[in-house]
């Protein structure tokens, strides 16, 4: 078992004294805090923060860090506070450990609980990027001891693990600590199958040993005639790895093995080309599987080369060629800039990890909650990258399947908000196309524009998502507060008052009543239609007054209202109609026309009801579902659709139904002005030979 005198001992490779020192110190707090406690294993606690130093120390982090990971459980597990530990080491060592101690609220859930922590430890993360590397020791020692607990909590941990932790470790180029935390992970989540594969792996690498020499020796020799100096190993595929291409690529064991895959390391960015052109003239390379991440790295800073070539009798090869050097970053990746002294704080890795780091601070600020914050994460932690360029030639790294809705909101929270149209090398497309790598992306955006519900159907990044939710909410709200004013202003005006008159002290008992902050939230709850602006008024008045909403004059609707006012799909209102409104909680006010078969039901709640009319200056198109009964001949559709084009009108939709062999329905859904818009429409439809009949649905 490792002392703290042979840790401090082997520290002094590389740390000065006196950080040896400030390191011993930490441990010594930490050993009396902890005195008394013991892990599930029976171990003194203490055991467990030296290993995470341990680990920490393998990448030859700094004595801050190693005091921190030593330190890390104090606050949660020994109620020593905070300032505590700042006034005993330094600021520094006290964030680091406060980072990563979990919050001690009571929360709902194991669900919401662990979103809340993940949460807490982003905001550290963002501030201080050692935290995210003290938590993946700490999960590493976790995951090795893991056997010591119940098999219930196992599963929850190696499921966290799988899901989140070993994410992380890829995004920041961890590659050592990613493949060992899903090993571990597989191993404790499904055993059977971690088992079964495991023998399965033994017994085809004894089946193919004789393959891999041959094909190695004959990468060496003929890299050998070029006179290059390199270093061909067999790469071994991972369990974890096996079992999630099985699974999400639905591919047999066999298919997976069969793929003979090898890693050649030479010394320079020269010569990995050099070794490229040299095995497509051994072995024919496979069209589309070249990729080349040395020009264009990986979002967690990955350089290789990939290629994937027909050995003898058609067998499959992969090749990776690469440095050393990014073979060392490849596996330790963001902590190469501790470990290996090669990348600084503006580039590689580390650059890459912080500006991932701020997306996530950019998530956290625009979600609602910490459980839809972590979703977000999730979808961003498995980014199986597309590459495009702006058009002055940044490179933008995407989740395979984003759109340019995806890239607007990558590139700046503003262009994604404002955006209306785009264009894809050079042409334009639309904002829900799949994005391809290499492509250029160009946004429109216009002044004023603001993000389309639609667009959560089809964007997939994180902070695309959230960033939207967080417009649409703000713009809900913005118009929910201006459709309350107006509910308010005209409930107040029979009795001849405006908002101003309300007196203070009687708005004061209402708000702490109803539990709402301020005047402008009760305007946003009676615009999204949670508060009655009748009964706000009657309450405000005193209950004495008898507020009879039906007496207000209609509220006239101007189609400018957005979100808050909505148009019933039973039955399709359109300027001209006779309407009602209804006043829907949390969706504001619903328009429906008056002879809408819903509203029978809604006349035994008068409350719910708000007598509207339509604004003479309304402007906007609105959509109206028609049946045609036809003679069926061809090219009728496109008589019908270019009578509705020339008459100012658009079709949404169209569907034919031939009811016999001579008759035919045609229903759709149209845009029209209004009535009047429609009725001109109609009259010109009626006049084209084979139509029989044409009604408006109710």
């Amino acid at each position: 078992m490792v002392t703290i005198e042979s840790f401090a001992q082997d520290l002094g490779s590389y740390l000065e004294p006196d950080q040896v020192d400030l390191v011993v110190k930490a441990y010594h707090f930490a050993e009396d805090a902890h005195e008394g406690q013991k892990r599930k294993s029976g171990e003194p606690y203490i055991t467990h923060p030296l290993a995470v130093a341990g680990i920490l120390s393998e990448m030859h982090m700094d004595h801050q860090c190693l005091m921190a990971a030593l330190l890390h459980d104090v606050i949660e597990d020994t109620g020593v506070p905070k300032h505590t530990i700042s006034q005993e080491f330094d600021e520094d060592v006290a964030n680091l450990v406060d980072g990563v101690s979990k919050l001690k609220n009571i929360f709902q859930s194991r669900a919401e609980a662990q979103a809340e922590n993940f949460q807490k430890m982003t905001l550290a993360m963002a501030r201080d990027i050692r935290v995210i590397l003290v938590k993946l020791a700490d999960r590493l020692h976790n995951m090795r001891t893991l056997g010591h607990l119940d098999p219930e909590r196992r599963r929850r941990i190696a499921k966290e693990t799988l899901e989140i932790y070993a994410p992380i470790a890829l995004r920041l180029g961890m590659n050592n600590i990613r493949v060992e935390l899903e090993e571990l992970g597989f191993k404790a989540l499904y055993p059977l199958r971690s088992s079964m594969i495991q023998k399965a792996v033994k017994r085809a690498r004894g089946n193919r040993k004789e393959v891999v020499n041959s094909i190695k020796l004959s990468i060496s020799e003929c890299l050998e005639s070029e006179n290059i100096k390199a270093k061909v190993f067999g790469r071994e595929k991972h369990l974890w790895s096996i079992y999630d291409k099985m699974r999400t690529k639905r591919r047999s064991f066999n298919e997976i093995m069969d793929v003979y895959a090898f890693r050649i390391l030479v010394d320079s960015v020269d010569q990995c080309y050099r070794v490229l052109g040299v095995v497509h003239n051994l072995y024919k390379p496979v069209v589309g599987r070249f990729k080349d991440y040395i020009a264009i790295p990986k979002a967690n800073g990955y350089q290789s080369l990939h290629t994937t070539l027909f050995g003898k009798h058609g067998i499959p090869i992969e090749i990776q060629i690469r440095t050393h050097e990014m073979e060392l970053l490849a596996n330790n990746g963001i902590a190469g800039h501790w470990l290996y002294k090669t990348a600084d704080e503006s580039s590689g890795s580390h650059q890459r990890a912080r500006e991932w780091m701020k997306g996530l601070l950019e998530i956290q600020q625009s979600t609602g909650n910490s459980l839809e914050f972590i979703e977000h994460v999730k979808i961003d932690l498995f980014p199986d990258e597309v590459y495009v360029f702006s058009p002055i030639g940044e490179i933008f790294d995407l989740p395979h399947g984003a759109t340019p809705v995806d890239f607007a909101y990558a590139v700046h929270t503003d262009i994604g908000n404002s955006c209306v149209a785009c264009r894809i090398d050079r042409r334009l497309a639309p904002l829900s196309a799949t994005l391809e790598s290499g492509q250029t992306v160009e946004i429109i955006r216009a002044p004023g524009a603001q993000p389309n519900p639609a667009w959560l159907d089809f964007v997939i990044t994180g902070k695309a998502r959230s960033s939207i939710r967080h417009a649409l909410k703000n713009q809900q709200r913005n118009e929910s507060t201006l459709l309350g004013e107006r509910l308010l202003k005209r409930a107040l005006e029979p009795h001849h008052m405006v908002i101003q008159d309300i007196d203070p002290a009687a708005l004061a008992t209402l708000l702490e009543e109803r539990k709402i902050d301020s005047l402008d939230d009760l305007l946003a709850e009676i615009g999204i239609g949670n508060q009655m602006a009748g009964v706000i008024v009657k309450r405000l008045l005193g209950d004495s007054d008898d507020v009879d909403q039906a007496s207000h004059g209609p509220l006239a609707i101007k189609g400018t209202e957005g979100l808050v006012v909505s148009y019933a799909k039973c039955c399709k209102p359109i300027p001209g109609d006779h309407i009602i409104g209804h006043v829907s909680a949390g969706r504001g006010i619903v328009i429906h026309r008056d002879t809408c078969k819903n509203m029978v039901d809604l006349q035994e709640k008068p409350e719910e009801l708000m007598a509207v009319r339509w604004d003479p200056l309304v402007d906007q198109e609105f959509s109206v579902d028609l049946r045609l009964e036809l003679e069926h001949e061809r090219g009728m559709i496109a008589v019908i659709a270019s009578t509705v084009t020339n008459n100012d009108a658009s079709i949404q939709r169209i569907n034919m139904i031939e009811k016999d062999a001579k008759l035919a329905i045609i229903t759709m859904i149209i845009s029209v002005k209004d009535r009047v818009h429609l009725a001109s429409l109609i009259k010109r439809l009626r006049a084209i030979k084979g139509i029989n009949r044409i009604t408006r649905a109710k």
